[in-house]
């Protein structure tokens, strides 16, 4: 099994906490973006742009959004994901919150 790896990190410049990271993992038919800190702007565009350009180069692969490690979700970073389930994306997290979101996100894909 071939498993890449590839991860980095969008920080804050006020205080150099990070505010996310964002990892890839790839497997022979999975690639994963693991997602860790919170989703708000301006990383909400940052996780776009992983996304989109992950996305092109997808080749069969199943696209999985690992939100286990994500504290807040911000509502632009919702409608983001919404995109992502619409384009076949599949979710895994924890959470009551975190469930909960991905739940409705499932529920709004269906109508």
């Amino acid at each position: 099994m071939t498993l890449l790896w590839h991860s980095h990190c969008l920080c804050s410049s006020e205080r150099q906490n990070i505010v996310l990271r964002i990892t890839t993992i790839e497997t022979a038919g999975q690639r994963k973006l693991v997602l860790e800190g919170k989703l708000v702007e301006p990383w909400v565009t940052e996780l776009k742009k992983a996304w989109q350009e992950g996305n092109l180069s997808l080749n069969g692969h199943q696209l999985v959004i690992d939100l286990c490690n994500v504290t807040i979700i911000s509502p632009q970073a919702e409608m983001i994901l919404l995109e992502m389930k619409r384009e076949g994306a599949q979710f895994v997290c924890g959470g009551i919150l975190n469930k909960h979101l991905v739940r409705r996100i499932e529920r709004k894909c269906k109508c």
